[in-house]
């Protein structure tokens, strides 16, 4: 590819008519994002906006930090794709506003757990097929099993490493942000989910719920190089991907259809799940308090990745916790009729998916 050819593949060429179908894949790459174990690179993959999305990335480049500091804004809007971003970022943050208020997906990843991700399990196997399809139907070689048998074993190897102890030292939350945002961007591996095999996904979620109290000055110090992580991996592996998808397309794509196969394991519906619960914050009230009351007659903890109990009573007093849950392992596991899990819920997510890849295939083409 010649110098001039890159520079005009760079360039945002976005028309204001696709705005619907950018948006649309932008509220996909958002509802993604909710779910643990997903990504929204993965949805970015398959709706066929993934090379926009890192080209776009890319776009905030030191040239236009330049023209930033010099107030060119005209000369800056030029250079940064701003608006594809606009149009994704107004899809991704609806699905989060959507998800976490209209239709906690959160909430139902506790109570329907099953259906949710079998809906997102069948989403990902019908598009692995769609993606190794239009390639096979074209240009498939034998040679390029690799990079796809590549791409699932290291996919399957970060999915099923086991979390440890780390430090949170300024260098290592800088790293973990790095690796983190590099995986956010990855089809089929979660930011989220390699936090939590760096053992900083609590740790970060802490200093952000910090934000807005007493602690609020030292959290916002705490989430410094977290940040700072974010962006230096972003700016340099948006770069690398871009390099690689220019001169070596169908072997990354393939890589990345591999990292899809090798997820599969994490979002495989029927799953032994081991949560861990973080306290929060914590609250003396009244025992005449209708929290306590409602508190003191509950017999069993809630399935909701988020809850109240009752710490310790104490004369009129009681101190209430307020506790989140998050997923530390899962085990796949084959169904059976005698245990709790919802099989049919499990099943007809599963199809609902594969339904949706239709849909999906008609957005590639937008």
């Amino acid at each position: 590819m010649s110098n001039n050819e890159e520079k005009e593949s760079q360039k945002d060429l976005t028309r204001w008519r696709e705005s619907p179908y950018i948006i649309i894949k932008g509220f996909l790459m958002g509802s993604a994002d909710i779910v643990p174990g997903v990504s929204g690179g993965t949805m970015a993959l398959i709706t066929g906006i993934y090379y926009r999305l890192i080209d776009a990335i890319k776009s905030a480049n030191s040239e236009l930090v330049k023209k930033a500091l010099k107030f060119q804004i005209k000369d800056l809007f030029q250079i940064l794709h701003w608006k594809f971003l606009l149009l994704l970022f107004i899809g991704i943050f609806g699905a989060i506003g959507f998800f976490t208020r209209i239709v906690p997906l959160q909430i139902y990843m506790f109570t329907h757990t099953e259906i949710v991700y079998g809906l997102f399990f069948g989403l990902i196997v019908g598009s692995i097929f769609l993606l190794i399809a239009e390639i096979a139907f074209k240009y498939w070689t034998w040679k390029y099993a690799l990079p796809l048998i590549a791409g699932a074993v290291f996919g399957f190897w970060i999915v099923t490493l086991v979390p440890a102890d780390t430090p949170e030292t300024f260098f290592f939350v800088l790293l973990s942000g790095a690796i983190a945002i590099c995986a956010m961007i990855l089809p089929g591996i979660s930011g989220s989910y390699i936090l939590l095999i760096l053992r900083k996904y609590d740790y970060i979620l802490t200093q952000l719920g910090n934000i807005g109290t007493a602690d609020t000055m030292e959290a916002a110090i705490n989430l410094i190089p977290f940040f700072i992580g974010c962006v230096v991996g972003l700016a340099l592996f948006a770069r690398l991907l871009s390099w690689f998808l220019k001169r070596h397309y169908f072997f990354t794509i393939l890589v990345l259809v591999g990292f899809l196969v090798g997820s599969l394991y994490v979002i495989w519906p029927y799953q032994e799940r081991e949560y861990h619960d973080t306290v929060r914050s914590v609250e003396t009230l009244s025992v005449n308090d209708p929290l306590v009351q409602e508190l003191k007659e509950r017999e069993v903890k809630p399935d909701l990745p988020e809850f109240y109990r009752i710490k310790n009573i104490v004369d009129e007093t009681a101190e209430v916790e307020r506790v989140s849950r998050n997923l530390v392992s899962a085990k796949p596991v084959i169904p059976k009729a005698d245990n709790d899990m919802d099989i049919r819920g499990g099943i007809i997510g599963m199809v609902c998916g594969l339904l949706m890849i239709w849909f999906i295939s008609f957005l590639r083409k937008t």
